[in-house]
């Protein structure tokens, strides 16, 4: 028996698919080995097949599974199997992102990838310097990576000609729909040549998402990746119930404590954002804020400075829960607990990447405690409560007028403990006669 356990352990490692039995060019194969990337994903072993066929694609999977070299690889195969050279504001793919953020990464994943090849992408993101962007559209590109606005906005100055796009990634799909950016999708994909190849990425599949994908892709392959436990079993989740006036006074006192050397602190809003930073600063810790009102060149400083380490706290609305990638990151606080409940889950896998510990904080006031509850009901289980915290204590129900009115005591009987009350007469002061 052991024996055939052993025989069958061996043929399943004889048999397992690597990136070279997947058919992609030997340039892009090479750069795959360079990075030590030999067995792919489930979503990329799925996905980069039928994109090789020349299929539109439903790829559906949680982010960190691999998803852009899912897409990436496929299309840059097909880039460089053509020799075409592209004319002046002039693209062969466009690849769109939610944030500045991930469009960055994104073209830094491809850059690796055709190491061995002489594809040409450029960024086109906003924030950043819009004058460098058209020069590089000037000349043309093999790939544009960008995100919806400031596409829209070359599109419209003719400094950005889609009629030429043969290959069309949406990525992050979920996300875009959630940060109101359906409109700009449409313009776009108006202008696209109906010709070409369309890949459609999202870690959730609700229905305006199933709506975009039914009128964006023919008849396309749909792969879906089982969806992997909410948490991970090595985050530490805890939960301190507080007022509001506690929570900057408990965030400074936890940063005390060494233990926490890379932390990402999570706020609501940005202005939020900017006094928790300013509050900590004041108190002399290293740290640095990132929100939607920062510039390209300050967002791109703050991440340095914290993935460096010259930075030990980074303050951030949830335009960091995904699709930002910093290794060590010791513990997440939710400073406010996010309005959706799946932001909870982006939020806090921030941290235990790569297999390592981590620890996940959240300090819930009065008003949030029913977010809360969803959050529990999400991740299967109630987040335990920091030692000293003490659960909530339950709200007083609010008292009916209409009981109030009939709870008082019977006639001829006092209240206990209070003077009986006097009727309330109007009196005239003496001399004064009646109007009537």
């Amino acid at each position: 028996m052991a024996k055939g356990l052993a025989a069958l352990e061996l043929t399943s490692l004889v048999t397992q698919t690597t990136f070279a039995n997947l058919g992609l060019a030997e340039g892009l194969l090479r750069a795959l080995v360079a990075r030590n990337f030999t067995i792919p994903t489930p979503i990329q072993q799925q996905a980069i097949p039928a994109l090789l066929t020349g299929r539109d694609l439903l790829g559906i999977a949680q982010t960190g599974t691999g998803k852009t070299a899912a897409f990436s690889l496929p299309l840059m195969h097909h880039l460089s199997a053509e020799n075409v050279r592209m004319a002046q504001f002039g693209t062969r793919a466009l690849i769109l992102a939610p944030t500045r953020e991930l469009a960055l990464q994104i073209d830094e994943a491809i850059r690796s990838f055709g190491t061995q090849s002489r594809l040409r992408t450029v960024v086109i993101i906003g924030g950043a310097s819009r004058f460098k962007q058209v020069e590089a559209m000037r000349r043309g590109a093999d790939i544009v990576i960008g995100t919806p606005g400031r596409v829209c906005d070359l599109m419209q100055t003719r400094e950005l000609n889609l009629s030429a796009v043969r290959q069309f990634v949406l990525d992050e799909a979920d996300r875009m729909l959630d940060l109101g950016f359906i409109k700009d999708i449409r313009r776009i994909v108006a202008m696209l040549p109906t010709v070409r190849q369309s890949a459609l990425f999202s870690a959730t599949m609700p229905p305006d998402v199933a709506a975009l994908a039914n009128g964006l892709l023919r008849d396309p392959a749909r792969v879906e990746i089982e969806r992997m436990p909410e948490t991970t079993p090595n985050i530490d989740q805890t939960v301190y119930h507080l007022p509001v006036s506690g929570k900057l006074p408990l965030l400074g006192k936890l940063l005390e404590d060494p233990a926490f050397s890379r932390v990402i602190v999570f706020t609501r809003t940005k202005r939020g954002a900017n006094k928790v930073c300013e509050t900590l600063e004041i108190a002399g810790h290293r740290v640095n804020a990132l929100h939607g009102n920062k510039s390209q060149p300050q967002r791109e400083k703050a991440l340095d400075q914290f993935r460096s380490g010259r930075a030990r706290v980074l303050v951030a609305t949830d335009i960091a829960a995904r699709g930002i990638d910093v290794t060590e990151v010791t513990h997440v606080i939710n400073f406010d607990v996010p309005v959706e409940p799946e932001s909870y889950v982006h939020r806090i896998g921030r941290t235990a990447r790569a297999g390592a510990a981590g620890h996940a904080i959240t300090f819930c006031d009065g008003s949030e405690r029913g977010t809360l509850r969803v959050i529990e009901k999400l991740i299967g289980g109630p987040i335990p409560v920091a030692e000293g915290s003490g659960p909530p204590q339950p709200q007083t129900a609010p008292i009916d007028p209409r009981k109030q009115r009939n709870s008082g005591p019977k006639q001829g009987q006092k209240p206990s403990g209070q003077a009986p009350r006097k009727p309330f007469v109007q009196r005239r002061p003496s001399g004064m006669r009646s109007a009537a």
